[in-house]
Parts: structure tokens; C-alpha cells; sequence
């Protein structure tokens, strides 16, 4: 993250740690209703839809090195059942703790005269800008970890039926009997055949009527 970036202070996901202060173990909390940003949660398989509510209880806790944040998210997420692709929702509560380093200050809280903005450790780093911080990053992580990588509608969801596409939920009793593919081949031939023989007495009884009209 660059250390030049400006924060929106009226980003709801953009919290003010000035309040805190830098003095070491002084203590925030905080709880608030937040709009889900967007794509939040796992593409195309189950997230939380943009706008819809996050409930957050956020601590935030003045270290020698930046801010401890630790927290919870709680949301209603979305998505379709991978057997059966009904539609489904999924309560997600998600867990999360992060540093955020003072961009001024080494990993042990001493403060150095340049940041180090090339070095390769910051490139993981969340950092303390202007006293803000972006919980949202920190946040997708969490409830990416939190959501089911396979969602089911039900545990012991039994899917569709392989033969038809039909929901088997619906329908416990759903079967189709099983025909050897040999018996099945046997039975084709012989409706040909059967076919042939129609057109056989056919042929001949068009034949009897032409002599009986002559």
C-alpha cells in the first residue's frame, strides 16, 4: 500500500484513530452497520451482495508500532447450492486481526527517518494513514476465509438426478429403472424388425387387392 494514498474519512469502511492517540494500550471500540462493498466474497460461487448490511465490532488497540484492529464481520451471504443450483443464504460471521504499522515506525515501534517505501517487507504491510485506516482489504480476506469454497443448500443435499436434471429433494422416490445397454440394443432391433414385417404384410396386401381387382 503507498504511504501517499489518501484515505476517505467518509468511507464507512475508513475508520478515525485519532481519537486513540499513540499512547501504547489505549483501547477503542467500536460497532457500526456498514454497506458491503463490491465482489465481496468468493466470484461466481457466494458473497455478500454489494449494499447489503455488515455488522462490525471493530477494537482497536495503540500499540509501539501502529494499531491492533481486531473485530468481527457478520452478514448475509448469497450464492446457489452446488448440487442442487437452488438459490441459497448463508449467515457468515467472520473473524479478523491485523496490524496497521505507523509509516514512520519499524516493526519494533522505533521511528525511522524515511519510510521505507521500496522495501519488500511493506508490500503486505497495512499501514496508519493520516491517523486512518481501510478496514476494507482487511475485511475481504476475512470473509473470503469465512465463506464455504463448495455452499450446499443442506448438508445431505442429494442433488439432481444424472438422467434427467430433476431436483431429487423434491422428489426422494425419483428413480428410473436401469435397462442393460445389451437388452436395450436387442429391443431396438427387434422394433426394426417388427417395423419390417409391418411393411412386408403391408406390401402383400396391397398385392392380394390389385389381383382381387383384376
Amino acid at each position: 500500500m503507498a504511504h501517499n494514498a489518501r484515505l476517505d474519512h467518509r468511507n464507512p469502511l475508513v475508520l478515525d484513530t485519532h481519537e486513540l492517540g499513540r499512547r501504547p494500550g489505549a483501547l477503542q471500540r467500536l460497532t457500526r452497520t456498514v454497506p458491503a462493498p463490491k465482489d465481496f466474497g468468493l466470484k461466481g460461487v457466494i458473497g455478500v451482495p454489494e449494499g447489503a448490511p455488515v455488522e462490525l465490532d471493530v477494537r482497536l488497540e495503540s500499540v509501539m508500532e501502529g494499531v491492533l484492529v481486531t473485530g468481527t464481520a457478520r452478514a448475509r451471504a448469497e450464492g446457489e447450492c452446488v448440487r442442487c443450483l437452488e438459490p441459497l443464504q448463508l449467515d457468515v460471521e467472520a473473524d479478523f486481526q491485523e496490524m496497521f504499522s505507523y509509516p514512520d515506525a519499524d516493526d519494533r515501534g522505533r521511528v525511522i527517518a524515511e519510510p521505507g517505501d521500496d522495501a519488500e517487507d511493506d508490500e503486505d504491510r497495512l499501514f496508519v494513514e493520516d491517523g486512518l485506516i481501510d478496514l476494507e482489504p482487511l475485511l475481504r480476506d476475512a470473509v473470503v476465509l469465512a465463506l464455504p469454497m463448495q455452499p450446499v443448500c443442506q448438508e445431505d443435499c442429494p442433488g439432481l438426478c444424472s438422467e434427467c436434471g430433476a431436483r431429487l429433494a423434491d422428489d426422494p422416490d425419483h428413480h428410473h429403472d436401469a435397462v442393460d445397454i445389451r437388452w436395450a440394443a436387442l429391443q431396438g432391433l427387434a422394433g426394426t424388425i417388427r417395423d419390417g414385417e409391418k411393411d412386408e404384410i403391408s406390401g402383400a396386401d396391397a398385392g392380394a387387392d390389385e389381383k382381387q381387382e383384376k
